[in-house]
């Protein structure tokens, strides 16, 4: 029931056109690595845990030098020692334009993810241990994102973008009663364009 939710709501926003603009809203596909680390202090780590993010920008608010815009993603990650997860995300997207194509980048999102442990699953039955089925757990993910971008055609209102973003997120719960939350990054490395 949840997962045909979820395929609801991301269906019906990816065919939200927006309020209407010359440019029309844009797409965007990132990879990414994700860690659980302290937000901003450390930028790339490792071990690599890869993830993939797809997403729709839409045309909201845009002046010569700023842009304020909706969006939403869907996007899958694989931690090798915690989990591997699926999440569909919204945010608030704000840009800063040069003249010279180089975007500051930053955005508020909250999101639903949705995790599944990557080792056995062990339930207590009479006493003993046997293996369960995992039916995944559900958290909230709040998040803040900032980066660079550039386009490609700095004088082109529809030009194709490519982009690098730090995010930080919060997930919540993580283990009630005993740690309330966990904080993870994700860089982006990703490419945004109108269709």
């Amino acid at each position: 029931m949840k997962w045909k939710l979820i395929l609801l709501v991301v269906s019906l926003c990816c065919s939200y056109q927006g309020v209407a603009q010359p440019e029309g809203g844009r797409y965007r596909i990132s990879i990414f690595n994700e860690s659980t680390s302290i937000p901003f202090t450390h930028f790339l780590n490792s071990p690599i845990h890869p993830g993939i993010q797809v997403g729709r920008e839409f045309a909201w608010k845009e002046g010569p030098h700023t842009r304020l815009y909706p969006g939403v993603s869907i996007g899958y990650l694989f931690h090798r020692d915690l989990y591997q997860a699926v999440y569909v995300a919204f945010e608030l997207g704000f840009d800063v334009k040069t003249d010279f194509g180089l975007n500051l980048k930053s955005a508020l999102g909250l999101g639903y993810l949705h995790s599944f442990a990557t080792g056995r699953e062990y339930q207590l039955e009479d006493g003993m241990y046997v293996k369960g089925r995992d039916q995944g757990n559900a958290r909230l993910m709040p998040s803040i994102s900032v980066g660079l971008g550039y386009r490609l055609r700095p004088n082109d209102p529809a030009s194709s973008e490519i982009f690098v973003q730090y995010q930080s997120w919060v997930e919540f719960p993580y283990s009630p009663g005993f740690i309330p939350l966990m904080t993870h990054t994700n860089l982006h490395l990703g490419f945004s364009f109108h269709p």
